[in-house]
Order: C-alpha cells, then sequence, then structure tokens
C-alpha cells in the first residue's frame, strides 16, 4: 500500500509541486554509515571530555560543549545530503556549439531570470577561450609538453 503525500492529487500520484529528491540505494546506505560513525565519534569524545573536565581540566569544558554542536551540524548535512535541496541528481547538457562561452559543463555560469538566454561572466567566457585555444595548440604540437 502506497503512502499518500499532502501534495499527492487525487489519484495518488505526486503532483507537479512535489518533488521527491531523496537519495535513495547505496548512496543513502553509505551516507546513513557515515552519520552513524560521525554520531559515535561524537558520543565518545564527549564521555571522554566530561571526565577530563571533572577530573580537574577546566578546557575540557569546553570541549563538552563542542561535541554536542559537532554531532547536531553532523545531522543538519546528513539531511540536506540525504533530501538533495540543490537538485544535485539533476544535470543540465553543454550547448552544443563549442565555440560559445556557455559550453562549459554544467551549462551556463548564471542565466537571466525569464529572459531565456544566459548572462555569461565575462572573465569565466575569457578563461575558456584561453582553455580552447591551449588545447588546439597542444593538438598542432605532437612533441608538446610532457610528450618527450
Amino acid at each position: 500500500m502506497a503512502v499518500r503525500r499532502p501534495d499527492d492529487g487525487p489519484s495518488g500520484e505526486a503532483t507537479a509541486g512535489y518533488s521527491d529528491a531523496r537519495l535513495r540505494g547505496a548512496s543513502a546506505v553509505k551516507l546513513h554509515a557515515t552519520l552513524i560513525a560521525g554520531l559515535t565519534i561524537c558520543v565518545v569524545g564527549f564521555v571522554i571530555e566530561v571526565g577530563r573536565a571533572l577530573g580537574g581540566n577546566s578546557l575540557s569544558w569546553a570541549y563538552v560543549f563542542e561535541w554536542p554542536i559537532f554531532a547536531v551540524f553532523a545531522i543538519y548535512m546528513w539531511w540536506n545530503l540525504l533530501h538533495d535541496p540543490q537538485g544535485r541528481g539533476k544535470t543540465s547538457r553543454p550547448t552544443t556549439d563549442p565555440e560559445s562561452a556557455d559550453a562549459v559543463e554544467g551549462g551556463p555560469t548564471r542565466a537571466a531570470a525569464g529572459s531565456g538566454h544566459a548572462d555569461v561572466d565575462p572573465d569565466l567566457a575569457a578563461w575558456q577561450a584561453y582553455l580552447r585555444k591551449m588545447e588546439a595548440a597542444e593538438a598542432d604540437d605532437p612533441d608538446g609538453p610532457g610528450r618527450r
């Protein structure tokens, strides 16, 4: 039996406003294992520092409060990586024109809001042109750097 979400339509299918971008499979298992390892380290560190602080080491009191902060941060990062809010799984394809300044891996640098074209960073375009020039020069010189 499928679990219905608040964003599900009458037929039980997710509506356009709902995106289930949750990490699944082996990647999720690795992420959970990493969280468990990180929390284990935080708990052990906390217990050790409480023992040291109660034994008279005043600097350890700072660490007593620091380890739980690390644990909360680990949980925060786990949640963000698990639910993938940035759409890391989505890929955009580079343009087909290799001479275009937008032809970088991952697409244009900044898209103008609603304009349908890219607002290209001039420094990035210059760097890409330089790289294309260097690749062309390397392809023309069979005895180029590192090939001797």
